[in-house]
């Protein structure tokens, strides 16, 4: 990806994140290669599932951090995996970051009626490329 579309589309995606009509919304929020906003309802069990991986990953990967709904930059827009393990050293990069530069080391998708395996395959290929080792 080019530096000026990463530009770009991280300039839509704090654009949105300072946009007061998109504050407390109870769904995740992401861009397209276009810049178009996708948003994705959830019900509760997702957000049950998404609070348990992070107990597990913080058991099995001790030293560093956890979160949800990280924003990742990648070619497609940005995009927000459910939960994410991130190494000390990554952290440091990350915290500030409105949307990641790098991807989490882990990124985790928890598959809801809507997702399609094309979708789930798309979105697993991107976080490679932005970095994720898993």
């Amino acid at each position: 990806m080019t530096v000026a579309a990463e530009n770009t589309i991280l300039e839509t995606w704090e654009s949105l994140c300072e946009d007061p009509r998109f504050q407390g919304i109870p769904f995740k929020i992401e861009t397209d290669r276009s810049g178009r906003i996708v948003m994705s309802p959830t019900k509760n069990y997702h957000g049950f599932f998404s609070s348990r991986i992070n107990r597990l990953l913080e058991q099995l990967m001790a030293g560093g951090v956890t979160g949800n709904e990280i924003g990742v930059v990648t070619p497609q827009g940005v995009k927000v995996p459910d939960s994410v393990w991130v190494s000390p050293e990554r952290f440091r990069t990350l915290f500030n970051e409105s949307a990641s530069s790098i991807a989490p080391e882990i990124c985790v998708e928890i598959l809801s009626g809507t997702n399609t395996p094309r979708e789930l395959a798309e979105k697993r290929e991107l976080y490679f490329r932005a970095g994720a080792a898993e």
